[in-house]
């Protein structure tokens, strides 16, 4: 796997990320349970994009006087353009979150908590898929296309889906869960279970916390390959992946009162998937510049969310003329 990082850049990338979730436990323990504001969301939502943002501005500057001319600049913009892919790609996790906490009735207090063991696996689970990912590219480039193909027809799938609600009882993963593990039907506070050994039992929280652990793993074979599209070093792409998942839990309660205005934005997301699949499946035949491909991206995404504000929902509607 070639990648312009060295184990300097690795320990300071890791030490970066490790102090960021310090100082975010530190902060979440010392204002406990409790619900989170539009304001405090947006708060820690610009704080991760500009953390995210200085990261890129030190990578830069790092690489200016040790890369050939011109280097240090794409390689900045690959991550520009990967960050923001993978953060609008986030997205649709978001939404289904919601849904689960929506159908669970995760009192607002404890889904901090659920989110926040989330973000800790996801990234440990991202770390683990983007190494095989790169060290299969390096040996097998035709896996690139496979790629591709697949992220082509997830975003025609997407587009077919858009303005679906998912339906939770026919979900076997669920019917397994509650099939196969002893779960109390009250919430205990933040408890995932109660008891000891084989009296213990598992509180719905635990069951949400499953359902939102296998929701990245799905999203994350959508989300992974995207990046490979952008840039094929495992550091890049390491970088903006955890950087987007992050900000994920301040995203979701930002989010969480406006999924309803940005209806439209599932699709934008699936033409974002189609674009990058086509880039893909074409990359030995015509070479995207990195910089069209983040226009590309921000505009159709922009397009989606502004449209959302200007068409209705059906649903909406259909009540306005009833």
């Amino acid at each position: 796997m070639e990648t312009i990082a060295t184990p300097f850049m690795w320990a300071v990338f890791t030490a970066f990320v490790l102090a960021a979730l310090v100082v975010d436990l530190l902060v979440l323990r010392q204002n406990g349970p409790h619900k989170v504001s539009s304001r405090e969301a947006l708060i820690w939502s610009a704080a991760w994009i500009g953390l995210a943002l200085v990261f890129n501005a030190g990578l830069w500057w790092y690489l200016q006087d040790r890369m050939p001319g011109g280097e240090a600049d794409r390689i900045a913009l690959e991550f520009l353009t990967g960050y923001p892919v993978e953060k609008a790609l986030a997205v649709d996790n978001i939404f289904v979150f919601l849904m689960l906490f929506n159908y669970f009735a995760v009192p607002p207090q404890s889904q901090q908590r659920v989110l926040v063991l989330g973000v800790l696996g996801a990234i440990v689970l991202r770390a683990i898929m983007i190494f095989i990912g790169a060290a299969l590219i390096a040996q097998f480039h035709w896996i690139l296309y496979i790629f591709g193909a697949f992220l082509l027809l997830t975003g025609l799938k997407m587009f077919r889906a858009a303005g679906q609600e998912p339906n939770l009882e026919t979900s076997p993963i669920l019917r397994w869960v509650t099939g196969h593990l002893p779960l109390v039907r009250r919430y205990h506070g933040e408890a995932l279970w109660i008891g000891q050994g084989k009296r213990r039992k598992y509180t719905p929280l635990f069951v949400v916390l499953v359902m939102i652990a296998i929701t990245d793993v799905i999203f994350a074979v959508d989300s992974i390959p995207a990046i490979f599209a952008i840039t094929l070093d495992p550091f890049i792409v390491l970088t903006s992946n955890v950087f987007a998942v992050l900000g994920l839990r301040a995203l979701y309660f930002l989010l969480a009162d406006l999924a309803d205005r940005f209806h439209l934005l599932a699709y934008g997301l699936a033409a974002v998937l189609v674009f990058i699949g086509a880039k893909m499946l074409l990359i030995d035949v015509v070479k995207i510049p990195v910089a069209i491909s983040l226009g590309v991206v921000a505009v159709t995404l922009a397009g989606a969310m502004l449209a959302s504000l200007w068409i209705k929902p059906r649903d909406k509607e259909a009540a306005g003329s009833a």
